[in-house]
């Protein structure tokens, strides 16, 4: 053994001289020697001080590790906003419906309680496609865990739904039938009882949304929910105006404009509260689907305020574009998330501002010369 050691001293010792030949080739001082692991990084950190002088380092320019995002982007695709928009459609349609109801307007009911029907099927159908496969809906149902938004907004979907299809048969079947008649004395308690739970389910696919780590929906949580129900408000209303005549549509013109101006205030203070993450919807497509649901849902409120109540062409103008100006603000808030889990910034940049703030609280508590008088 003490021969192999020997032997691998000497190769070693012959390695570093013709490393230093090396060196000497190509014009380097022969008495160079690599610098020590602790000195190998001599540039001061931020907040220090530069040898030799008073000036604080200047913060390093951000660079994300090897250019690579950091949060995997969602794999959810068009299904999804698409499903956000129907469920809020059938919440506003069944409070539309059960106002109705309750007013004597049963044009406007039946349009209400049949698009809450509608509305609420193709965004169970959504569902069902993103997840894959049907089962995977039930499989959801084996848990109530009330900290979890996913479980919530099952269960409530469960609870809304069967008064809704309740409401919806007794506008379908004769009078005639036996049945027919049972479902009408069944509908307006059935109703109510969704209508109850018609706010969360327009408002609990923010929640949703803002508890994942994705940053344009994280940061938004205040007022994401606010967002998803003036939309809902909006779109709903706007398919009362398209199915409803003149005479009976004034409480979905109402409910339109109240939402429309409600998701329009909403989207703009949320916007305004964001910092850097805001640059996520205000650039690329995100910003175009915004911005064009603002241009509809701008000419929607105005259409159902001023002139909706005279002319049927424009009641339906204005309630189409609300619908589509809201479908877009879904679309917008969607794609604004999956682009902000594309860039490093948005994850980084917000985490450092937040442990320096942090710092800076905790020194003025140590320091008390530090705090404000």
């Amino acid at each position: 053994m003490g021969r192999a050691l020997m032997g691998r001293a000497l190769m070693s010792r012959a390695l570093v001289d013709r490393g230093r030949a090396l060196l000497e080739r190509v014009g380097l001082r022969r008495d160079y020697r690599p610098r020590a692991v602790e000195d190998s990084d001599p540039r001061p950190r931020h907040g220090e001080v530069r040898a030799g002088t008073r000036e604080p380092v200047d913060r390093a320019e951000f660079r994300s590790y090897y250019e690579r995002q950091i949060l995997q982007t969602p794999a959810w695709e068009w299904p999804v906003p698409a499903y956000l928009f129907a469920g809020g459609v059938s919440a506003g349609s069944t409070l539309l419906g059960v106002g109705a109801a309750l007013t004597g307007r049963p044009a406007l009911r039946r349009a209400g309680r049949l698009g809450a029907l509608v509305s609420l099927l193709a965004g169970l159908y959504l569902l069902v496609v993103d997840l894959g496969r049907p089962e995977r809906f039930l499989h959801m149902l084996r848990v109530a865990k009330p900290t979890s938004p996913m479980s919530v907004g099952t269960w409530t979907l469960v609870a809304y739904g069967p008064g809704v299809a309740v409401a919806a048969a007794a506008e379908v079947l004769p009078r005639r039938w036996w049945l027919g008649r049972l479902l009408r004395r069944a509908a307006l308690p059935s109703a109510v009882s969704s209508a109850a739970l018609a706010p969360a389910v327009a408002s609990y696919t923010a929640v949703l949304l803002s508890q994942t780590a994705v940053p344009a929906w994280h940061e938004a949580h205040p007022h994401l929910p606010l967002v998803f129900t003036g939309s809902a408000a909006a779109s709903s209303g706007g398919l009362g105006m398209v199915c409803t005549p003149l005479a009976q549509a004034g409480p979905a013109r109402a409910f339109a404009v109240m939402g429309g101006v409600g998701e329009l205030v909403a989207s703009r203070v949320m916007e305004s509260g964001l910092g850097l993450v805001r640059q996520a919807y205000t650039t690329g497509r995100p910003h175009r689907l915004r911005r064009w649901s603002e241009y509809l849902t701008v000419g929607g409120v105005l259409g159902a305020a001023l002139g909706a109540r005279r002319s049927r062409v424009v009641a339906v103008a204005s309630g189409l574009a609300l619908v589509v100006g809201s479908a877009l603000q879904r679309f917008g808030v969607f794609e604004a998330g999956v682009e902000s889990t594309k860039d490093p910034k948005y994850v980084v940049v917000p985490q450092r501002e937040r442990l320096d703030s942090r710092q800076h609280d905790a020194a003025g508590v140590a320091d008390p010369a530090r705090q404000p008088q």
